[in-house]
């Protein structure tokens, strides 16, 4: 098997199927986290459970990407009223009427192929399947699981558990066997594959290795706890060590020592601010707004040096030794080498998808600076999660939760760093049993390559399926069409999108029987014929694809030129993504079947990546310059408000004037500087209200195919029905007219 990393990476780059990787304290988890927008060709997003876990992945909170309010969410769209009204539960119907998803965030989410969630052993499994449920619907796909996304779950449940109030606890019984993410409804049908990095670069010491890997897997022996023991220090033992941190379990027993520490310094105090610009919420800060300093203590770093220089770590120890206004002097602990510390920025940033290239981006909407320090001679459990530390004192007295023992063990380098103010009592380390036995029914490396054998080949089959089906494309503009919450003029925007659609139904047969032939070649294992098949797919539908996004971008533009469209525009933009997408997976489709085929899980997609970006920007050059050049000279065209000219004439009326002049309809939209459709909407008002008669505007052939049209469908159509059952040959204007002389007859 190759290594667990580079098998991470293949699995995450050639198949579709969800993933949990996993490992202890210090087998490189955060370190993959961080390259792996180097090594994946997808489009992705990181999301944590807390806001300093998303500034430490570089992502964003579970809470703000998904809008999801502070209450439990239950997978059952029966809730009694008794558990809604009291408002700290909440289903999916709920979550859709009060909480909707807005516009950009909707769209970043169908613009992504994988979802990353980090520090997942805090993600509790009813979180997961609110997610769940917000990916499906931001996507359009409520038949596979997050929409159709890949998700990549990292952490480790060895550590510290997901946090249940009681008030929540009998009634999240009622639906998961426990609180931890793998009991989520979402992973049921296709559960994430187990990958558990084995390769510890933290301690280096097989016998404290060992000893380790006994309190994950909850067999410690007494010779184990004799073992751990020998490290207890008296009080007045302990006293006299000088730069160390004690770790202990809770936050007022870490706070009630660093504030005495502090106060027995006889030396002046001093206060440092936080520098904060935009958004940037408190419950993001990674270090004290105002830090409270005296010459003589002891601090931490909570992050590791970014320069060339690498002075520190994430968890180093110094000492302050002078304060001269803004600049402090400090001594490295263990070393005494000299430092003089310097204010770092965090940044908070939010995804959004960039409207010239449609292509995902990470937009910086707040930053913190400060010193990156914090007092350290304590800290909890808790909060060391990720550091490291040569030396450390542990109290582990008064341990609550399963696995505090071990992660405050995990932080050491070795076992020569161990102190402890409290002897380890049996009682103290057990590990949550469930996630045991959740491990050793999941981790089987020796299985991995056949696994992943079959999750390519299922890759490849939803390869060959979906990249030329463009049913959801077609169902996403006829709901749009269908459920316009804005007056437009139906007459000049609507049509655009029956266009595509119809371009799309043409082809339908066709791509039917396309998918059907590829569907065939990869059953039979003719790579071949499968690839020269994808190759002519992809150059065909191109063509098709491209110029109908080209007409949506045009169709945008146009709207843009209104007022009191936002909603309309949102949709618009929605439905862009899923036709960029759609010409993305084109694109890749011959390139990833090609080389999973031969082995590969690299792959270079920079290129064409370029290409369709260029082709893009040239696209919205042309018609920003042709849009400009059509609109008339005049404020915004209003929506839902009839403008009047200064003889008080509306442009409705104007339209009838002319009409009953003599001029045609295409006389009529040239001279006013508008399309045909337009015209036609404002004959078929005339019609309807009886201040033209309807055979000055259509034929009685026309008329009479219309009407039989109209007698054929069921009660209670609508103009898009009407428009279909006549495939599309008469326009909504005459269609309208026709239905609204029907009804005055």
């Amino acid at each position: 098997m190759e290594d667990l990393l580079e098998a991470a990476t293949r699995f995450i780059n050639t198949t579709s199927g969800h993933i949990f990787l996993t490992g202890k304290a210090g087998t490189g988890k955060t370190t993959f986290l961080k390259r792996l927008r180097e090594v994946t060709h997808k489009s992705l997003i990181v999301v944590a459970p807390t806001g300093i876990a998303a500034l430490n992945a570089g992502g964003v909170t579970i809470h703000s990407q998904f809008l999801l309010p502070p209450v439990t969410f239950l997978p059952d769209r029966n809730l009694s009223d008794e558990l809604l009204a009291g408002g700290k539960f909440l289903n999916q119907n709920v979550l859709a009427r009060k909480h909707p998803l807005n516009s950009p965030r909707k769209q970043v989410l169908r613009s992504i192929d994988l979802l990353v969630i980090d520090e997942v052993s805090m993600l509790r499994a009813d979180l997961l399947d609110a997610i769940d449920y917000r990916m499906r619907a931001a996507r359009g796909n409520f038949r596979q699981s997050f929409g159709g996304a890949q998700v990549l779950f990292i952490g480790d449940l060895f550590q510290l558990p997901p946090v249940v109030r009681n008030e929540e606890q009998s009634v999240l019984s009622q639906y998961y066997k426990s609180p931890w993410f793998y009991e989520a409804k979402a992973l049921q049908a296709e559960s994430p594959v187990y990958i558990e990095l084995d390769k510890i670069f933290r301690q280096q010491n097989p016998v404290f290795i060992d000893l380790l890997n006994n309190l994950r897997n909850n067999i410690a022996s007494a010779e184990d706890l004799a073992l751990l023991n020998e490290h207890y220090k008296s009080p007045e033992e302990v006293s006299a060590i000088k730069e160390v941190i004690t770790l202990t379990t809770h936050n007022y027993k870490a706070d009630e020592l660093n504030r005495k520490e502090l106060q027995r310094l006889e030396k002046p105090t001093h206060y440092f601010e936080a520098h904060v610009e935009g958004d940037f919420p408190q419950s993001m800060y990674p270090v004290a707004h105002s830090i409270e300093l005296k010459e003589g203590a002891q601090i931490m770093f909570v992050r590791n040096d970014t320069s060339d220089e690498k002075s520190y770590y994430n968890g180093k120890l110094a000492t302050v030794v002078n304060i001269n206004d803004e600049e402090i002097d400090i001594e490295m602990a263990e070393t005494h080498q000299p430092y003089t510390l310097k204010r770092e920025r965090w940044e908070n940033k939010k995804y959004s998808v960039n409207g010239t290239t449609n292509e995902l981006d990470e937009e910086m909407v707040g930053s913190f600076e400060q010193y990156p320090i914090k007092l350290a001679w304590a800290i909890t459990v808790h909060k060391s999660q990720g550091l490291t530390f040569d030396k450390a004192i542990i109290d582990a007295d008064q341990a609550f939760a399963g696995g505090q023992v071990y992660v405050a063990l995990s932080r050491l380098r070795s076992l020569e760093g161990l102190i402890l103010r409290s002897r380890i009592n049996a009682s103290a380390i057990s590990t949550d049993r469930q996630v045991v036995e959740f491990a050793k029914a999941n981790h089987r490396p020796k299985e991995l390559p056949e696994v992943m054998k079959n999750r390519q080949r299922i890759f490849l089959q939803q390869v060959v399926d979906t990249t030329f089906d463009f049913s959801n494309i077609v169902k996403e503009m006829n709901y749009v069409q269908k459920d316009q919450t804005e007056e437009l003029d139906e007459e000049t925007m609507k049509p655009v999108l029956v266009q595509i659609v119809s371009a799309l139904e043409a082809e339908m047969g066709n791509t039917e029987k396309f998918r059907r032939q590829l569907a065939d070649l990869l059953l039979k294992d003719d790579y071949t014929s499968l690839l020269e098949r994808l190759q002519k797919g992809r150059s065909y539908y191109r063509v098709l694809l491209s110029g109908l996004l080209r007409q949506l971008l045009a169709h945008q533009e146009t709207i843009k030129q209104l007022t009191r469209v936002k909603t309309y525009l949102n949709q618009l933009s929605e439905l862009d993504i899923s036709l960029s997408k759609k010409l993305e997976e084109l694109d890749k489709a011959s390139l990833l079947t090609e080389g999973i085929l031969q082995g590969n899980y690299q792959f270079e997609f920079e290129t064409i990546t370029i290409q369709r970006r260029q082709e893009r920007t040239d696209w919205l050059t042309e018609i920003q310059k042709e849009v400009k050049s059509t609109s008339p000279k005049k404020k915004k065209r209003v929506a839902r408000k009839s403008k009047k000219n200064k003889d008080g004439l509306s442009t409705f009326d104007i339209t009838l004037e002319m009409f009953n002049k003599g001029l045609t309809m295409e006389q009529i939209a040239e001279e006013r500087g508008l399309v045909v459709s337009t015209i036609e909407g404002h004959l078929g008002k005339a019609v309807e209200s009886k201040r033209i008669d309807i055979f000055k505007f259509i034929s009685e052939r026309d008329y009479k195919e219309i009407t039989d049209a109209i007698a054929q469908l069921p009660e209670g159509f609508i103009s898009k029905d009407l428009y279909d059952a006549v495939k599309g040959k008469y326009s909504y204007g005459k269609l309208r007219a026709v239905i609204a002389h029907g009804r005055k007859e």
